[in-house]
């Protein structure tokens, strides 16, 4: 187990600044996994001591934050109408309850219509 000895009065690198969350959105919404973000951040400044559980950690409450009330399934509707596909489900007759889900993007309908 590694263990950084901070000099008195040296700040904590490990805590992340406003930057860093913003940079770290920023690279979540691009679908950047938190293993090339760590990398970035390194990269940087050479003395990061950001671990890859915080990334993990600031990644999970960022997609929480995006799925505000909703659950996975209205979420993988909206961006699947979002993205420009079309979306096929179907329900079980006797309770209307979904069984199904197929999406589709539309240049692949297109391309097994011709």
């Amino acid at each position: 187990m590694w263990v950084s000895i901070l000099v008195k009065g040296e700040q904590m690198a490990a805590r992340f600044t406003e930057e860093h969350l913003q940079q770290t959105e920023q690279f979540r919404k691009s679908h950047v996994s938190p293993r090339n973000i760590l990398r970035f951040f390194r990269e940087q400044n050479v003395s990061c001591a950001v671990s890859a559980q915080k990334i993990y950690y600031v990644a999970g409450k960022i997609k929480k934050n995006w799925m505000k009330g909703r659950n996975t399934v209205e979420e993988v509707l909206s961006l699947s109408a979002k993205w420009g596909h079309k979306v096929f489900y179907r329900n079980r007759e006797e309770s209307n309850v979904l069984s199904d889900i197929v999406v589709v993007h539309l240049i692949s309908i297109a391309m097994i219509r011709t």
